[in-house]
């Protein structure tokens, strides 16, 4: 598929590229992520952000394999990466990362927004999955901002960087809802 560029009313939604993996590098150094990204690894290097962008992102986009479609998220066109969305068609997830410096300005509930947007319009998916670890309240609180609905607490489905499946929230998105928070979130 060939990559989309989405546009919110304050962000360019593009396909990372080798001018961002210097900033994703820096942003991934953050150790919150390595409480609440389950695949991400530790300590994170340059060559791991080459293989995502050259190798994860690049055949999401070709053949939608991993983690399927990502989106850089930017304030303007060409800007410095902010974090990334992406898509995963196997599991019929989102998932989503925020650098440091961009969080607590709305960003990625923006990009959610859109992201999901573009999956039920243009993929004719009928519902998206949400999940986080249960420490991750500020995913959570994005889920809820989206109108994702709360389905409970169990193991992660994604196994994490140790072999383990942590308990987790997890929540879903459906095609008909009309993006209003839902009640029922432990938030």
């Amino acid at each position: 598929m060939e990559p989309v560029v989405l546009r919110t009313e304050r962000l360019v939604l593009s396909v990372p590229t080798d001018d961002d993996i210097d900033t994703i590098v820096e942003l991934c150094q953050d150790e919150l992520m390595l409480d609440t990204l389950a695949s991400l690894p530790w300590p994170y290097t340059r060559a791991d952000a080459e293989f995502f962008v050259r190798e994860v992102v690049a055949a999401g986009w070709e053949h939608g394999l991993g983690l399927g479609t990502v989106w850089g998220m930017r304030e303007r066109e060409g800007g410095p990466l902010l974090g990334t969305v992406g898509w995963n068609a196997e599991r019929a997830e989102i998932g989503y990362w925020m650098g440091a410096p961009s969080r607590g300005r709305g960003y990625m509930t923006e990009a959610v927004r859109a992201v999901c947007a573009w999956v039920f319009a243009e993929l004719g998916v009928e519902r998206i999955g949400w999940e986080a670890v249960a420490g991750n309240a500020a995913s959570a609180r994005v889920a809820r901002a989206a109108g994702f609905r709360y389905d409970g607490e169990g193991p992660s489905n994604i196994a994490f960087r140790d072999g383990s499946h942590p308990h987790s929230r997890h929540g879903h998105l459906l095609a008909t809802d009309d993006g209003a928070p839902k009640p029922g979130w432990p938030l």
